[in-house]
């Protein structure tokens, strides 16, 4: 018999965390054992070799170079068979339960294209996993003072702060570090835009679900816990500069008509943001190295 939904595990030098996180999805067996695929991007860091030797029976995928999640993603899915399949970063750990609730939603709504858990931040505090797709005006409010005030109106509305996070609802897009996904959805989008190394893929990927008349949800009876920046801390800068060329890739696909005239202001913006965020960056960097436990890195999304 087939399983009942599949898990595609993006990992790039994760360290110990790769292997805490498989044994999570395979110990959920609350809708059945999943398939479980994991797809390495040229780690180097033993992440995988000390998965093998903790669970040789898991399907690893090695790509020849570092494509990027989107790609890595589409690998996986392309591994596996179950209709559902939750695509997740290599630093996640999913409570027991999860799957029967996810997998619960997609049974009752056959409308039901992507749906996001709550997400936790390893300090107990909730991610902001599901949010709206953004208008402009609010967009370019997150963007000039999301840095220095995430707390102003604008990302209010982009990241849903003010909603309940206890009840369940349909959102504009939800987090890519864990989302659930009918396959059938995904074939009438080509799956993930591997055009995006990193970041803003499950923005783009949920947008096109949604215009094709699938909708977004998310569920919280599902927790994960996210280590934010397993993966990507030890080369902030590039991947700054890659979240802000992908905003600039989505925008070139999002706007149509006379929108069009604003990409050339907006790389003009995101490159001064850019600029922004590396400085801020690096003051965080500095109160690290002097203060080893000085939290979380702050998303700057």
């Amino acid at each position: 018999m087939s399983a009942r939904w599949a898990a595609v595990v993006v990992n790039y030098e994760s360290g110990d965390l790769l292997a805490r996180s498989v044994a999570s999805l395979l110990d959920d067996t609350s809708a059945g054992e999943p398939e479980v695929v994991i797809v390495d991007n040229g780690s180097s860091d033993g992440s995988v070799a000390r998965l093998r030797a903790a669970r040789p029976d898991v399907k690893v995928i090695t790509a020849p170079r570092n494509r990027g999640y989107a790609a890595a993603a589409n690998t996986g899915i392309a591994a596996t068979t179950a209709p559902i399949v939750a695509v997740c970063n290599c630093d996640i750990k999913v409570d027991p339960g999860a799957a029967a609730a996810m997998t619960a939603r997609f049974d009752r709504e056959p409308d039901l294209g992507a749906l996001g858990p709550s997400i936790f931040n390893v300090d107990g505090s909730r991610y902001p996993s599901a949010r709206a797709i953004p208008r402009l005006r609010d967009a370019v409010g997150h963007g000039v003072f999301g840095l220095a005030k995430p707390d102003n109106r604008f990302t209010r509305r982009y990241r849903e702060l003010d909603a309940d996070p206890a009840l369940a609802r349909d959102v504009g897009f939800v987090s890519g570090a864990a989302v659930w996904l009918r396959r059938r959805a995904l074939d009438d989008v080509a799956g993930w835009d591997d055009g995006y190394f990193m970041y803003v893929e499950d923005v783009d990927l949920c947008w096109r679900l949604r215009q094709t008349g699938w909708r977004i949800a998310y569920e919280p009876s599902a927790r994960v816990e996210h280590v934010q920046g397993a993966s990507t801390a030890r080369r902030p800068y590039r991947m700054l500069l890659e979240h802000h060329r992908s905003l600039l890739r989505f925008a070139g696909k999002r706007w149509r008509g006379w929108r069009r005239l604003l990409l050339v202001p907006a790389a003009g913006f995101l490159a001064a943001r850019f600029v922004l965020a590396a400085g801020a960056e690096a003051v965080t960097s500095l109160v690290r190295r002097r203060s080893p436990r000085s939290g979380i890195p702050r998303p700057t999304g």
